[in-house]
């Protein structure tokens, strides 16, 4: 899926073929940190900070997809 492709590319360097691949993937890695300290370290609340991630996630994802079937049509 282009979320793996993305997160290989970065792992190789390539932060901006990983941004065309899958435009969201710096929120989505910035999300999964955030849901990583969440679990672990439950003295503070990331809840907040989750959700609007999620929601910023959501909305590149949409319109990302938007903008690629627009330009195939």
């Amino acid at each position: 899926c282009g979320t793996q492709r993305a997160l290989l590319l970065i792992g190789n360097g390539e932060f901006t073929k990983a941004f065309y691949q899958f435009p969201a993937i710096y929120t989505t890695i910035l999300l999964l940190i955030f849901i990583g300290l969440h679990v672990i370290n439950k003295k503070r609340d990331y809840q907040k900070i989750i959700i609007g991630l999620a929601i910023i996630n959501a909305i590149i994802m949409i319109i990302s997809y938007i903008y690629k079937i627009s330009n195939f049509l």
